[in-house]
């Protein structure tokens, strides 16, 4: 089989491997798409080592495709069955091996390819709304880099279930195609002099947007972005942490998270055992994917590259310049 593997110096190549055997708890499934998440370009870089039992060199974090082959102790996921999911590593291949547990259904009507950049995604909004967060209708979301993959999902997600969205990003153009999905107000980080955030006047815009804070946040930035939104927040407010593009390091003004009760809450997928990636694909399943069939929520997708161009992609992803997802046709 083909797959993108990362090389000596964090070169991209495409090299030919053995196709994998499935375990008794796993399937074979033959890759039709497979989206680019930061958490690749990290890999490439260095920075992001496969966890055990991925294949360490081939990156790739979520799916979809076609059940090809079925491990002996499998039940629910069938030869032939159209399925995605997120993996540990090894999906920007045209073959791949994952337990069958954490593979949720594609309902027939779906773009395969497409919806290859669909779980990472969706699944890490999901779980940091619905199941970290609690979020409730009429609450106000705030989600930091509200354009890019998982942006778009938390901003369609929360929509869906009544709340009103603020977001920031820094372009224009990023903003006003969030408000064609129906987010609520638009933030352009304000920035110093020397190009550095101005956290409290980020701050305080969010708490007039939302007429006093922000119930959730998503926070997909990380750095200074943290201390803006603890400021921020409503009472009781809750604030998960997703990324760190602006940096791992923030100040905590302590005193105010405990004035305001605030629960701060951290989150990876990949690092989860393997009975907490099941929980969280089949909440995926049960309240995501009828949405997905619906057409309420769908996936944003920037660009889909065939799989030899993977290095275009990747370049593309790293630019910070794409709307959406970034997914490789893996066909």
């Amino acid at each position: 089989m083909r797959a993108v593997t990362v090389v000596e110096g964090g070169r991209l190549e495409i090299a030919y491997r053995d196709e994998p055997v499935p375990a008794p708890d796993e399937v074979l499934v033959r890759t039709h798409g497979a989206g680019i998440n930061r958490a690749d370009i990290l890999q490439r870089a260095g920075r992001y080592p496969a966890p055990p039992g991925v294949p360490a060199d081939i990156p790739g974090l979520e799916f979809a495709g076609v059940v090809e082959g079925v491990g002996a102790e499998v039940d629910g996921v069938r030869h032939g069955d159209t399925v995605f999911g997120v993996v540990g590593g090894g999906a920007q291949a045209e073959y791949l091996t994952t337990k069958a547990a954490h593979c949720a259904h594609v309902p027939p009507a779906l773009d395969l390819v497409a919806m290859g950049g669909v779980p990472e995604a969706f699944v890490t909004a999901h779980d940091a709304l619905v199941t970290l967060a609690h979020l409730a209708p009429r609450e106000w979301v705030l989600i930091h880099a509200v354009g890019s993959g998982v942006g778009t999902a938390a901003l369609q997600l929360a929509k869906a279930l009544a709340a009103r969205v603020v977001g920031t990003a820094r372009t224009d153009d990023k903003l006003e195609r969030c408000r064609g999905l129906g987010l609520d107000s638009a933030i352009m980080p304000p920035l110093r002099d020397d190009g550095s955030l101005d956290v409290d006047a980020l701050a305080w815009q969010v708490l007039e947007e939302t007429d006093g804070g922000a119930d959730v946040t998503l926070e997909l930035v990380g750095g200074s972005y943290v201390e803006a939104d603890v400021t921020a927040a409503a009472r009781l407010g809750r604030i998960v942490l997703i990324g760190t593009l602006a940096g791992v390091h923030a100040g905590l003004q302590v005193h105010i998270a405990m004035a305001k009760r605030l629960s701060i809450v951290g989150t990876v997928l990949r690092t989860r055992d393997a009975a907490e990636k099941a929980a969280a694909t089949r909440a995926f399943e049960a309240d995501v994917v009828p949405l997905l069939e619906r057409e309420v929520v769908v996936p944003i997708v920037d660009s889909i590259i065939p799989l030899e161009d993977a290095s275009k992609a990747y370049d593309l992803v790293a630019s910070d310049t794409t709307f959406g997802k970034v997914i490789l046709d893996c066909r």
